[in-house]
């Protein structure tokens, strides 16, 4: 028997919410598929099973959060059936109810008396289907908000349990319903008189604009935080409340970098089959600069300083609801070519879930690309323990003056955001005017 764990993606985290069951108790599950879903402030993503055979037992519930290392279930290895014995014992039952029923009264007394309908479809008929499974925090606090019945939402989670997502598709169409026609009158509900009718006076004119639907009246909805919203939120806060956050800001002439992506970009495509990116560049620049200056590799635990052998950067990914780190490990014996094809895979597993819990931790230094969606300037947070990151700002050709002459060169804005408790704003300084010497000194070739 092998228990299944909540896993800890990264340092920080002590907790996680299990989202959505992938298996049933009974399912036969391989080593590494897909078995549960989890949210963290780090990272949504989907948890492969740790061994083969089947799942024997579900002790977390859905939308429940627990603390990591957590058994959350139980797989048996040797693979024989582990289904639930009240099952069989259903399925008999089921089948055994037919023999049991009372014969069907003979035709002559079934058009005299019809039989009134069991007492248990009566009930049924009466009131709501119960939801299916045990239900959230989330979803029941939707529910309160919306006033929304429950019996009347189909659940599409693991053994029909009903998610957010059901929730916001059931009030999405109950916004969209056209409202029911009000009831007639007592007037137009009366069979009509025998006298002769009277003449019924013009229709009022119509108002010039028609009344807006409920619906587009309303001035506000309310949405809860997803669990990774609110863990952002939770160490961002927590980030500030920390480090003394300073921000150095540097301008780079990223002309020699730009020209060698523009030689080599459309052969980068054809034999790698994936574009060749300012970022790869500007990881291997700063793995360059932390060789040279370490602290900024460091980090604080209390009164102690922990010096990193190796050089892990983070790179921050944007995904649609929040925000993820993953990790390149030994950043500096990467080329180019190397840090491109890692930041892609990252990057892609990141939007699509599939990020392993060791890929989130283990960061010694951050970079967040904001140039990438036309920021040119921001100054980020630090991600804890680390004591600094690097923000990059969009490559735009702007005109400049060299030699007193005016040119046109490709120029980015380096942002590096470090803690003042442990790093001098003159340290700061020397370590972002080594990225920038490499860059703008660029001779490393790409292929």
């Amino acid at each position: 028997m092998t228990d299944v764990v909540m896993p800890q993606m990264g340092e920080s985290i002590v907790e996680g919410t299990l989202t959505k069951w992938l298996k049933k108790p009974g399912d036969h599950v391989e080593r590494d598929e897909p078995l549960f879903e989890i949210s963290t402030d780090k990272v949504d993503t989907e948890i492969p099973s740790p061994a083969a055979g089947t799942l024997s037992e579900v002790l977390v519930e859905e939308g429940k959060t627990v603390g990591i290392s957590t058994v959350v279930a139980r797989i048996d290895e040797g693979g024989g059936a582990a289904a639930p014995a009240a099952q069989p014992a259903a399925q008999a039952s089921a089948k055994a109810a037919p023999a049991a029923a009372p014969p069907e009264p003979e035709p002559q007394a079934e058009a005299v008396a019809p039989p009134p309908p069991p007492v248990e479809a009566a009930a049924e008929a009466a009131e709501p289907a119960e939801p299916t499974g045990p239900l959230s925090p989330l979803v029941r606090r939707m529910a309160r908000e919306y006033s929304i019945d429950l019996g009347k939402v189909k659940g599409t989670g693991a053994g029909g349990r009903i998610t957010k997502q059901d929730l916001e598709g059931y009030i999405a169409r109950q916004q969209e319903a056209p409202a029911p026609p009000p009831p007639p009158t007592p007037a137009e509900a009366a069979p009509p008189a025998r006298t002769p009718p009277v003449q019924a006076p013009p229709p009022a004119p119509a108002p010039q604009f028609a009344p807006l639907p409920a619906a587009a009246q309303a001035k506000a909805s309310v949405e809860p935080l997803s669990t990774m919203r609110i863990r952002i939120a939770e160490h961002m806060l927590a980030s500030r409340r920390t480090s003394a956050h300073v921000t150095t800001i540097h301008k780079v002439d990223m002309t020699k970098v730009a020209r060698m992506r523009d030689r080599h970009k459309a052969g980068f495509q054809s034999n790698y089959g994936m574009s060749l990116t300012y970022l790869p560049f500007v990881v291997r620049a700063t793995a360059v600069g932390l060789r040279t200056f370490p602290l900024l590799n460091a980090s604080l635990e209390g009164t102690n300083i922990i010096h990193h052998n190796e050089i892990n950067v983070g790179i921050a990914v944007a995904l649609e609801n929040g925000l993820i780190v993953p990790v390149i490990r030994q950043a500096d014996e990467k080329n180019v070519l190397g840090l491109q094809r890692s930041i892609v895979d990252l990057a892609t597993r990141a939007r699509s879930r599939q990020l392993k819990p060791d890929e989130v931790q283990g960061g010694t230094f951050s970079i967040t690309n904001f140039g990438s969606f036309g920021s040119v300037i921001a100054t980020p947070i630090i991600n804890q323990p680390q004591v600094a990151i690097l923000g990059v700002g969009a490559v735009e050709k702007t005109p400049v003056v060299i030699d007193d002459a005016i040119a046109i060169r490709s120029v980015m804005y380096l942002s590096l955001s470090f803690d003042h408790r442990l790093i001098d704003g003159a340290l700061a300084d020397r370590f972002t005017a080594k990225v920038k010497q490499v860059l703008e000194g660029w001779s490393e070739e790409v292929l």
